[in-house]
């Protein structure tokens, strides 16, 4: 399939879709998942269709985000229907169409398949290469699974692949971290996303939690932290957000928009939305999702209407962590009736503490500052509705 090739606007328009299948859930995930059953499938694939045609005139997608759970849990025949509707929905006008798979579910057919359809990247969830961390995360798959899914997608003609990364595993040193970043890089992906361990209370991993055996390590987090962004520097990547690093021309554009507060509408149980004004998130169960929509109903919750204080506050939320950091011109247009100096400000204050640093019309965060970066936005965030 021919993919537009065109440049990205910023209103641009974003379409995700949630798998919520898995063969076995890792003790680190806190996702919505359930096993891929015949039935279940079934109910699935048949009330994507039904939840897109409830939309209220959703544009063409620019960009699409296939997650999970993981498609590639689907059997084949599913996963040739699922990329089938997925294109009827969306068209052809996309210029990105990412996709997550794991390691265990990748074979040559589902690959041809997304070639097929269209699609442009793909991620794959390798966490560790290295047995022991595997097992502490609960993961099923050997390394050998993930470097031999990794050549497969190579040789299918991907060129835009992603490695997810998982750090500060509980018994990680910052030398089998090391060894992790050097896998990686050797293997030469287009993108890595290092994301440090998150304790979800819902994952099994928060059992070791509760009796104290494992939990955040703040001094700990912040050595694995500089360590990654100093390494993948070298290496030749470009950081562009916290977790996120690409190479030229290779960042994941889908989420891009994302944290740029443009629209996106999510298909499948427990997805989220913003769309129209507002944001909300599906119910996350395949049953009742598709009991509602069996009635013409969406199964909105958790819905906060998005007026200009909102938006603006959300610009700056994910705007900080962002490299290139965050415009005052952007968030006047935003919030026209905001005072923006003490806002001004308090970013040269964090600057006299080394924390952020003047840029062109805005500011960003330095590499002590993102450290930091979530309670800097969040008292960022604060102050500016105060003013707002």
């Amino acid at each position: 399939m021919k993919v537009q090739k065109k440049i990205l606007e910023r209103n641009a328009f974003g379409l995700y879709v949630h798998a919520p299948f898995c063969s076995s859930t890792c003790d680190f995930c806190a996702f919505y998942q359930e096993k891929p059953r015949k039935n279940s499938v079934k109910t699935f694939l048949e009330g994507l269709t039904t939840e897109w045609s409830l939309v209220s005139k959703p544009p063409v997608p620019d960009t699409i985000f296939v997650g999970g759970g993981t498609p590639g849990a689907l059997q084949e025949s599913d996963f040739a229907r699922f990329f089938d509707i997925l294109r009827e929905l969306a068209g052809d006008r996309f210029v990105e169409w990412s996709v997550e798979l794991a390691p265990a579910e990748t074979t040559p057919a589902k690959l041809r398949v997304l070639r097929e359809s269209g699609v442009t990247r793909v991620s794959l969830g390798v966490q560790s290469f290295q047995p022991s961390m595997l097992q502490a995360l609960g993961r099923r798959h050997p390394p050998d699974q993930a470097r031999r899914a990794f050549d497969w997608m190579r040789e299918a003609g991907f060129d835009n692949l992603n490695l997810d990364l998982i750090f500060c595993i509980p018994g990680q040193e910052l030398s089998d971290w090391r060894l992790d970043l050097e896998t990686a890089v050797s293997w030469e992906p287009d993108h890595l996303s290092t994301y440090c361990l998150i304790h979800e209370e819902k994952a099994a991993l928060f059992a070791q939690v509760k009796t104290g055996e494992i939990g955040p390590d703040p001094e700990r987090e912040e050595k694995f932290y500089l360590y990654t962004w100093e390494f993948l520097k070298e290496a030749g990547f470009e950081q562009y957000e916290v977790a996120n690093f690409a190479r030229s021309g290779k960042r994941c554009r889908h989420n891009w928009n994302v944290w740029r507060m443009n629209e996106w509408i999510g298909l499948g149980p427990s997805a989220a939305s913003q769309w129209q004004g507002e944001r909300w998130s599906n119910v996350a169960s395949l049953q009742a999702w598709s009991d509602a929509l069996s009635l013409g109903c969406l199964t909105r919750k958790d819905v906060v209407s998005l007026g200009p204080l909102e938006l603006a506050e959300d610009y700056l939320l994910f705007g900080l962590r962002l490299n290139e950091g965050i415009g005052l011109r952007k968030v006047a247009e935003l919030c026209p009736e905001a005072d923006l100096e003490p806002l001004r400000l308090f970013f040269h204050q964090l600057g006299e503490e080394g924390l952020t640093e003047a840029r062109g019309d805005g500011f960003r965060v330095t590499d002590r500052g993102r450290l930091l970066v979530d309670r800097i936005g969040s008292e960022v965030a604060h102050r500016f509705a105060s003013v707002a």
